[in-house]
């Protein structure tokens, strides 16, 4: 315990010109005695601590002094250059902190391991934006990832299914899917149901869909009882009309979890729209496709709860959808592989979709 609070006192005078003994006791969560006696050790260890006496005075370390972050490894220090995704870095206005982040890395690692950021850089890239889809930047995003870092009340008004509304949140945390931005908030006046029903955004095969995850209804049916993070709603960043930081502070709930909570809502979500079922027969190509023209976890179930192939080895499945027109713009690319049995207005549109394909492509 000791040992790291000593290598913690060193990078805080490293990162700073000079701490007073009361700021290094706060962040060290110490007295200012144990701060003197640690201030003693390193000394005597050879690190060049200086104490300036005096009421304006502090501890500083002399001459330049940098130590080097020699228990890196490897893998470490490549995981280190991966953490950032360049274009979500570039549009919350980060990119110049990281870019700096990583020189100020680089030049502290040891020389067989500065190869570790381009090499990192050579091999892995994240493409956020889905496939097919203009990727575009939030106006108000830099503002409101400000006002996330110091958590900032924020006004804003927000774009909810053509009416605007104006509401105080409480922000906790940024979400990019698929390359959309997602803000997780707190409505901070106490009003329900602000947010979007939004999980994931993107709906893939959907026809009639901009995927932009807009449903009736608010993001948080279940967590209107909880504290702070558990009543989190879910809003589109690029629906925000405009958006204030205010001096006000909230106190952020210590128990959140932003990559749990998302997970949740999205499971949610995507649950939540299935609110239709078709019956299909499948060829075994078809079974195997299944999964890739339609929500992926209803597939797995309808697929594991059909029964045994017939004698021409395909299966019947009865398919969770969000609706019919969802499922005949999902299913026919699927083609000859599917044959939809029910509903029966379902199996027509198949039908006439079918003899218009003949009459285009028939002698």
């Amino acid at each position: 315990m000791r040992a790291a609070r000593l290598i913690k006192m060193v990078l805080l005078l490293q990162s700073r010109s000079s701490m007073t003994g009361a700021e290094l006791a706060r962040e060290l969560e110490v007295s200012e005695r144990t701060v003197a006696r640690d201030v003693l050790s390193l000394s005597e260890a050879g690190i060049p601590v200086y104490a300036d006496r005096g009421r304006t005075g502090g501890y500083r370390l002399v001459g330049g002094y940098r130590t080097r972050l020699t228990g890196l490894g490897r893998s470490e220090a490549e995981a280190l250059f991966l953490a950032g995704v360049p274009s979500a870095l570039r549009e919350l206005g980060l990119a110049d902190a990281a870019s700096a982040a990583r020189l100020k890395v680089s030049a502290a690692l040891l020389p067989e391991l500065r190869d570790a950021a381009t090499g990192a850089a050579q091999r892995f890239h994240l493409d956020a934006p889905g496939w097919y889809q203009e990727p575009s930047t939030p106006e108000l995003l830099p503002t409101i990832a400000e006002a996330l870092w110091d958590d900032r009340v924020l006004t804003a008004r927000y774009d909810r299914k053509g009416t605007e509304v104006d509401r105080v949140l409480e922000p906790y945390g940024l979400v990019l899917k698929a390359g959309v931005w997602y803000l997780a908030a707190d409505a901070a006046d106490g009003r329900a149901g602000t947010g979007d029903r939004a999980g994931t955004g993107d709906r893939s095969g959907t026809g009639d869909r901009d995927g932009t995850g807009d449903r009736a209804g608010d993001s948080g049916r279940d967590g209107g009882g909880g504290r702070g993070g558990a009543r989190c709603r879910v809003y589109r960043v690029d629906r925000f009309r405009s958006v204030a930081a205010g001096a006000d502070r909230f106190v952020r709930d210590p128990d959140f979890d932003l990559p749990a909570f998302w997970e949740e809502r999205a499971a949610q979500f995507a649950r939540s729209i299935l609110r239709d079922e078709v019956t299909v027969r499948l060829t075994p190509a078809g079974a195997r496709r299944l999964p890739h023209v339609t929500d992926r976890v209803a597939a797995r179930e309808a697929l594991d709860a059909a029964p045994d192939p017939d004698g021409q080895g395909r299966i019947t499945v009865t398919l969770a959808v969000e609706s019919p027109d969802v499922a005949c713009s999902q299913l026919l690319g699927l083609g000859p592989e599917a044959e939809v049995l029910a509903p029966p207005e379902l199996r027509a549109r198949f039908a006439e979709a079918g003899r218009r394909m003949a009459e285009l492509y028939g002698p």
